[in-house]
């Protein structure tokens, strides 16, 4: 080892011991005698017993919200930078309630108090109520199992369901996009519809009636509406056959129709119908529940499918009182071309439902060819034409309709968020000028009373039988 190394081991070695006095040599310059003397004091400070060694005082939290102990007047504060006259008391202690009743502006009786007994738990949240997942409803049974809805499957000859399929698809050509005001903007559903009327039933020629098929949907004026075409009133047949089979099964609810039956025996009969074009995977409809101007309590309405697939999805509303210990659940149903989705009683007061968008869609392939080119060959379509086949009541004529303010027929809505024994709901007739007059209405709202409107038939005994 070379000499300028020797001198630079001499120092660092310096380094790491204490200094020493002015004059005080390190070992003589020895290196050996210098590295003896380091370890020394190591095991001279490891001897010591750990009682004697220096503690960190612990932090927590009890130590800052707890008083400290008192300590004897003799005995000194810790020392600082600064003397204690200077410095404030900022310690742990200073965060106590301390006892003030020998102050001049202290009250006298109260007791000194303890911050911890101050701080309480949180209030135990409530339980969350568990989220239900969607369920599939992948066949008929299931379908009445879980909702006030029945599936029915190729209702009509395939022949029939065929054709009108082609009928309303070329009609569908000249329906129109329904826009309304909603939130100071106007909204155009993303699918085309129009309304039928009935020749039968006392349907033609009446005035009245027209002016329920011009107010139908969102209180769009339109034109007077067309009859059914011949095709559609044969399959309407097929229809009312399976909806009163339905309904004679049924339990019949407080306020329903119980009208007059027909020469055939039926109480049931479909005098108007919505129809809709759902053209590729994007067209839908959101959720909503049908308006009741017109069907009146607890109407029955009966969707008939045709063309390509889609999914019709149903979700109750659940009510106030009720929101705090269920979830509602969404129902998804497929629905073939040719089935018929007839919602029953108390799906409108209960349900709300609707026709989503999908990622894909399976293409409907006709079986036959159009009716009016028989030699061509059968297209594959991405449509869906639903009608809704409705039972207007007589004792819920247009004339019967309140008007509101605006001079407009009032909409008759249930109370779904206040429905109290299942069976006897509420409704209201509110103004929906809104929706067309540049989203300016009324604040018209009146609940519906059967009795003092001159209303009926209906079952005004929950217990009554027909």
């Amino acid at each position: 080892m070379s000499e300028a190394d020797t001198e630079t081991l001499i120092a660092m070695v310096t380094s790491l011991l204490t200094v020493p006095h002015p004059g005080q040599e390190v070992c003589g310059g020895d290196v050996q005698a210098a590295a003896a003397s380091i370890d020394a004091k190591h095991a001279k400070d490891s001897s010591k017993p750990a009682s004697a060694k220096r503690k960190t005082p612990s932090s927590d939290l009890s130590n800052w919200l707890v008083s400290p102990h008192p300590t004897p007047s003799s005995s000194k504060p810790p020392s600082f930078k600064k003397r204690a006259s200077e410095q404030p008391d900022i310690g742990p202690g200073s965060l106590a309630i301390k006892d003030t009743t020998h102050f001049s502006g202290g009250s006298p009786g109260k007791p000194a108090v303890d911050l911890t007994s101050a701080l309480r738990a949180p209030p135990p949240s409530k339980p969350s109520v568990p989220r239900l997942l969607p369920l599939t409803l992948s066949n008929p049974s299931m379908v009445a199992q879980h909702t006030p809805c029945t599936l029915h499957l190729s209702i009509l000859p395939p022949e029939l369901a065929c054709e009108l399929f082609y009928i309303m698809m070329d009609l569908s050509q000249s329906w129109k996009r329904n826009k309304w005001w909603l939130f100071d903007r106007i909204v155009e559903s993303p699918h085309r519809t129009s309304f039928f009327v009935r020749k039968s039933n006392g349907m033609d020629g009446n005035v009245a009636w027209q002016e329920a098929a011009q107010y139908w949907y969102n209180g769009r004026p339109t034109e007077p509406p067309e009859f059914f075409p011949g095709i559609m009133e044969k399959a309407c047949e097929y229809v009312e056959n399976i909806v009163n089979d339905e309904m004679r099964k049924r339990e019949r609810l407080p306020l329903e129709w119980t009208g007059h039956r027909g020469a055939d025996g039926q109480l049931w009969h479909a005098n108007v119908a919505a129809a809709n074009c759902y053209e590729g995977a994007q067209e839908s409809v959101g959720f909503h529940s049908d308006q009741l101007t017109y069907l009146g309590p607890y109407p029955t309405i009966a969707s008939l499918s045709l063309g390509t697939s889609r999914i019709f999805r149903l979700r109750e509303v659940v009510p106030s009182d009720e929101i705090g210990s269920r979830c509602a659940r969404t129902f998804n149903i497929h629905l073939p071309h040719n089935s018929l989705t007839i919602m029953h009683a108390k799906c409108q007061e209960s349900f709300k439902h609707s026709i989503p968008p999908q990622p894909t869609l399976d293409l409907y392939r006709p079986p036959c060819p159009h009716p009016a080119r028989p030699s061509s060959r059968p297209e594959p379509s991405n449509c869906r034409i639903n009608i809704t086949f409705r039972f207007y009541r007589p004792d819920f004529h247009p004339k019967s309709t309140p008007r509101c303010k605006c001079g407009v027929p009032t909409i008759l809505r249930p109370d779904m968020k206040n429905r109290h024994d299942g069976r006897t709901d509420r409704y209201w007739w509110v103004c929906y000028a809104g929706a067309q007059n540049d989203g300016k209405g009324c604040d018209f709202w009146r609940v519906m009373d059967m009795e003092a409107e001159g209303r009926g038939s209906a079952f005004a005994d929950p217990g009554q039988a027909e």
